[in-house]
């Protein structure tokens, strides 16, 4: 991209924005995303990187994938920001990651952190907490993940709270998603209960906060909006959907078509 805010770049509202003026955001998000096409670096689980690519072009945006450490500094140089996602934490993938953050931070790029299953590796939490010394934009996680980083119940105060210790702004995903970074936080109750039925759709998703943060400063706004639309985009396959197996299809087509329109019609926002 060549007009875009720059890169890390970090503007924080007085006060979180309206319902309407979110979905707004959301809709100029993705219309930015298709004209301005940003990059997303996306060192991602074995099980996720096809389907974040195609959510990711499905957006607008350009996806790459490559985690190997002579190449992953180069690419998150390149990109316009980079998910980090330890599903598969892997040789490769711990050696990758931290030349890509490294560059990342080097460059200005928004960094999106993803520490899947964290509750059941005290390897994976470990580099997890290495990670979030590094200074994500923003962490996107389930209950689960929250409660084994923080240390307390997975509520939307200790999102509040583990924003405010780490200044990331925190994405806590659910059936209504919570995003604060700890003065705001927004509530997002848009969804579809097979998007719980189909591996990596949480996973991809990430992809398009980062697209986003690509795009916006306010991290909350980013996140947010990308939530936003993931739940609509999920709502609208999920009507069409047989069952599972024909979701990830529908998905895509739906977020291909996503406009204003839908967003106003579905959103339910807080």
């Amino acid at each position: 991209m060549d007009d875009t805010a720059p890169a890390g770049a970090f503007s924080q509202s007085r006060s979180a924005p309206s319902a309407a003026a979110l979905v707004a955001h959301a809709a100029r998000l993705l219309a930015e995303t298709r004209a301005r096409r940003p990059r997303v670096h996306a060192l991602t689980n074995a099980a996720a990187q096809a389907f974040t690519a195609n959510l990711l072009l499905a957006a607008g945006a350009i996806p790459s994938l490559t985690i190997a450490a002579e190449e992953a500094g180069h690419f998150a140089r390149r990109a316009d920001a980079v998910l980090v996602n330890l599903g598969t934490l892997d040789a490769e993938r711990r050696a990758g990651i931290p030349v890509a953050v490294a560059a990342a931070r080097e460059a200005g790029r928004p960094i999106v952190l993803d520490p899947v299953f964290v509750e059941a590796s005290p390897p994976r939490l470990a580099a997890a907490c290495e990670l979030l010394a590094r200074g994500p934009a923003i962490v996107r996680l389930n209950p689960g993940e929250l409660e084994a980083l923080s240390g307390r119940a997975p509520t939307p105060e200790t999102a509040s709270v583990f924003a405010t210790e780490h200044g990331l702004t925190v994405a806590l995903t659910g059936p209504t998603d919570v995003i604060t970074d700890g003065a705001r936080m927004l509530r997002v109750e848009n969804g579809h209960p097979l998007m719980a039925r189909v591996t990596a759709m949480g996973c991809a998703g990430s992809a398009l906060v980062a697209a986003f943060a690509a795009l916006e400063p306010d991290r909350v706004t980013a996140a947010a909006a990308a939530l936003l639309v993931l739940g609509v985009a999920g709502e609208i396959a999920g009507a069409r959907a047989a069952g599972p197996g024909s979701f990830p299809a529908a998905f895509l087509d739906a977020l291909d078509a996503l406009d204003e329109a839908a967003l106003v019609s579905h959103a339910r926002v807080s």
